[in-house]
């Protein structure tokens, strides 16, 4: 975690903590560090295992409502993704838009200075917007090309299928008209003795 952006953090909370008459916990300080160590969105089964390996351990309970309060203080973002709820140390990194596959769930930070500048420019009745986080959902070039596939291996098997019936059927029919030839033959001689 950069210095000063830890250190502000530390004292919001610090700040927040005082003012609410709560204590300041070695494992808040503990989650809030870990937090600002990702790079990047991370799960609470993620920020568990690092605090594991740092030899701190925590409660599934402690976790949620320390996480709960650093979103409180918008230390910490939570983002609902496909493949479940992912968190961001959210301090001083601004506005964010992600793009979400729907197949795979792949998730990317889209940097489009287009789209924030829109956004920015955008005037909100009787609201004061400090950041953003936009989600883009659709499928990634990855998914298309395999669903490209599957679909074109779908269609040529129907196709074979539909040639193979097609075959048998007329197979049949040549079959049949043989026979059918093959009754009026006899039906002829028969009537002639």
């Amino acid at each position: 975690m950069k210095e000063n952006v830890k250190t502000n953090v530390e004292q919001i909370l610090a700040s927040y903590l005082e003012a609410n008459n709560l204590r300041k916990t070695p494992e808040r300080s503990a989650i809030l560090d870990a937090a600002y160590s990702f790079n990047g969105h991370f799960s609470l089964e993620q920020l568990d295992e690092y605090l594991l390996k740092k030899n701190f351990r925590v409660s599934r309970a402690t976790l949620y409502n320390t996480m709960r309060l650093f979103m409180t203080l918008r230390l910490v973002v939570r983002h609902r993704l496909n493949k479940g709820t992912v968190y961001e140390a959210c301090f001083a990194s601004g506005s964010r838009c992600w793009q979400i596959c729907t197949m795979c769930g792949k998730t990317t930070i889209v940097r489009s200075p287009e789209i924030s500048e829109a956004l920015e420019k955008t005037h909100l009745r009787r609201f004061h917007k400090d950041v953003f986080s936009m989600y883009i959902y659709g499928i990634c070039s990855t998914c298309l090309a395999r669903q490209t596939r599957t679909k074109r291996k779908r269609e040529e098997e129907k196709e074979r299928e539909l040639e193979e019936k097609r075959k048998q059927v007329e197979k049949k029919g040549k079959v049949k008209e043989k026979q059918r030839k093959a009754g009026k033959g006899l039906g002829r001689e028969g009537s002639t003795k």
